[in-house]
């Protein structure tokens, strides 16, 4: 655009040395009178505006350079020489970026009803409905992801319960192979005890050794399990020792063994159950479906559709045959 303006003010200047290399003329002659048209025809066309290209209105950079350019163009052809300012910003009182987001304006005429920006995962989601979901076996990375999103939701809200989906086989695979330390499990109970939330957890598909505890550590009255659900308890596992010596050996064991104490002891809390009856159900894995895991204490309710209520209100049998007219083999 400067380039333009420089070539548009170039042929509306004549060259000095047009009017040197003649003679003065007198005031009737011939050359006088063409030199007085031409004046004339230069000063109407410098007072013509400069023709400008169409800008954008909301530009505070092109409105400034377009109205510098009409007003006084010798601002845009005197530039100063090895100048530290970036070309065409001096002319602004406080220079400005030119990629200010603010100033960006984009077009959604294409499709009115697109959203103007990118959904978020899945993740997010959840939990801007304050629901955690736990699909994946006790890794670092998930119970980082855990305890970063539970502290969030407390200081979000501390009064609104926070919902944890249980999907998991704890810090097992299903084979049974070791893929994360018991502190993973234990790192996201301490996280749950710590808060002021009431905390509702529902077994989705699976609960096995830690992530059993997690479901049993609910709020009383808030633990939940789906119909088909399983939960199961099992001792720790020792990670794979490879070649490492005996007495390091022994020293995992012994760590091993302290877990499983201290799995015992908060599940026997959170069950109801004495120590030796969690230590009992624990020598072998031991599986529970819903209304086993609710005997046991682990789930205090099971998530039956639209059954719960339909099973409530049926009678108990004493009272069915009672009302029925049908006595006992006793009573008669």
């Amino acid at each position: 655009m400067a380039s333009c303006l420089q070539a548009s003010m170039n042929s509306l200047i004549p060259r000095s040395s047009s009017f040197s290399s003649h003679p003065p003329l007198s005031l009737n002659s011939p050359g006088r009178r063409n030199l007085k048209t031409f004046r004339y025809a230069f000063r109407a066309r410098a007072s013509a505006k400069i023709p400008m290209p169409p800008i954008n209105p909301k530009d505070p950079f092109l409105s400034t350079l377009a109205s510098v350019a009409a007003n006084s163009p010798e601002k845009l052809f005197n530039r100063p020489v090895n100048s530290d300012v970036p070309p065409y910003l001096d002319i602004f009182d406080s220079p400005q970026l030119m990629s200010s987001p603010a100033q960006v304006e984009r077009s959604v005429a294409y499709n009115e009803h697109r959203p103007r920006t990118p959904p978020p995962d899945l993740p997010s989601m959840l939990l801007d409905g304050r629901i955690v979901y736990i699909g994946m076996p006790l890794v670092p990375a998930v119970t980082e992801l855990v305890v970063a999103e539970l502290m969030y939701l407390q200081w979000l809200d501390p009064k609104e319960p926070i919902y944890i989906y249980i999907n998991s086989t704890g810090t097992t695979r299903d084979d049974g192979e070791t893929v994360g330390m018991e502190s993973e499990g234990f790192a996201i109970y301490d996280s749950l005890m710590q808060l002021k939330n009431e905390v509702h957890t529902v077994c989705v598909g699976a609960a096995i050794g830690q992530a059993c505890l997690l479901l049993s550590a609910g709020t009383k009255g808030k633990r939940f399990m789906m119909p088909h659900a399983k939960a199961m308890i099992q001792q720790p596992r020792v990670p794979s020792s490879g070649l490492m010596p005996a007495s390091d050996v022994l020293i995992r064991a012994k760590e091993v063994i302290t877990n499983r104490d201290i799995l015992v002891e908060l599940l026997s809390k959170h069950t109801g159950n004495s120590v030796e009856t969690v230590a009992n159900v624990m020598r072998r894995p031991y599986y529970m479906d819903a209304p086993k895991a609710q005997e046991f204490g682990v789930i205090d309710k099971i998530l039956w559709r639209g059954q719960e209520k339909i099973i409530a209100d049926v009678v108990p049998s004493d009272e069915f045959d009672k009302n029925a007219g049908i006595r006992s083999v006793e009573q008669v």
